[in-house]
């Protein structure tokens, strides 16, 4: 039973050393190999390749990185240009909104004007028949009186002896007073035809500049118009150059971003591979540790069995 044992262990122990050998002679070929890879020049190529693909991308990043700067510098300055344009926008429709006011106001007193030319027109002639009337009035007392002078004259040559009470002294200053009332009359007509001719040529005037301030205001609009439809179109320009330049600024970020992904999921990689290979190189030491220990154990076995078995029997 123990020479079966004995040759049972012998048989682990040549299949434990031939595994230490095979796993010694591995060992040694992936360490050459690591020593190769390490001061082999393609080693360092690939290194060096990794490093300068490295480098150009951290140069390509911090180009984008200061494109990005530029782009955020120039939309900052169209967003300070379309402010100014709305602010000028606003300014321009608060003048289109007073001149709008100002040509409603010159119309209602363009409305005014005309009615009170049309209210001057009719007083005119208003005052016109009424000077016809009080002509007609005048032409009939005169007739009248006329008539009373004539008849009173005929009543004086009936007598022989006018008396002193009778005379036409009384008649003279009745048709003076009539005269001097109905040039009175006359000149208050007048007086008034004047300030009617007066005020209606200052209606006329005030038409006037009512009718010009509007034709002003009128083109000054057109102005207006004409400058906020260019503002439109500037402002629609610049909004679609901003957006035309936030399309390409983020297309360059994700094409950066994809690179950067790139690059990390292959140094990921390598790390996983590197990590790999140190995993798999300390597994083979510590076998390579318990292997030696199992053949110093066995050593150790084989030894004190020599030992035992060269002992005298006594």
């Amino acid at each position: 039973e123990e020479s079966l044992q004995m040759w049972d262990l012998n048989k682990r122990l040549e299949a434990y050393l031939a595994r230490v050998k095979f796993l010694e002679e591995e060992n040694e070929v992936l360490r050459a190999e690591i020593q190769s890879a390490k001061s082999s020049p393609a080693g360092d190529s690939r290194r060096v390749k990794y490093e300068e693909e490295l480098r150009a991308l951290r140069d390509a990043l911090d180009h984008a990185f200061r494109e990005k700067c530029t782009a955020e510098l120039a939309r900052d300055n169209l967003y300070e240009e379309v402010q100014q344009v709305k602010s000028r926008c606003q300014k321009e429709q608060a003048a289109r909104e007073e001149a709008k006011k100002q040509l409603s106001l010159s119309r209602k007193e363009l409305e005014e004007e005309r009615r009170a030319q049309i209210w001057l027109k009719e007083r005119a002639v208003q005052l016109e028949k009424e000077v016809e009337a009080l002509l007609e009035v005048h032409e009939e007392e005169k007739a009248g009186l006329d008539q009373e002078i004539a008849n009173f004259s005929h009543s004086l040559e009936s007598f022989r002896c006018a008396p002193v009470a009778f005379q036409p002294v009384e008649v003279e200053d009745y048709s003076k007073r009539l005269s001097e009332i109905w040039k009175g009359a006359v000149e208050t007509y007048k007086s008034e035809v004047s300030q009617l001719e007066g005020s209606l040529c200052q209606a006329k005037e005030n038409l006037w500049k009512a009718v010009e301030d509007n034709q002003q205001s009128q083109l000054q609009l057109q102005h207006l118009e004409k400058d906020l439809a260019g503002l439109k179109a500037r402002k629609e320009m610049l909004e679609e150059s901003l957006a035309q330049q936030w399309q390409e600024q983020r297309g360059e970020a994700e094409k950066f971003q994809l690179a950067m992904e790139a690059l990390e999921q292959e140094q990921q990689s390598l790390r996983v591979q590197i990590a790999r290979v140190l995993e798999d190189r300390q597994q083979l030491m510590h076998l390579k540790m318990s292997l030696s220990l199992e053949v110093a154990t066995y050593r150790t076995l084989l030894e004190a069995e020599s030992t035992r078995l060269q002992m005298p029997a006594g």
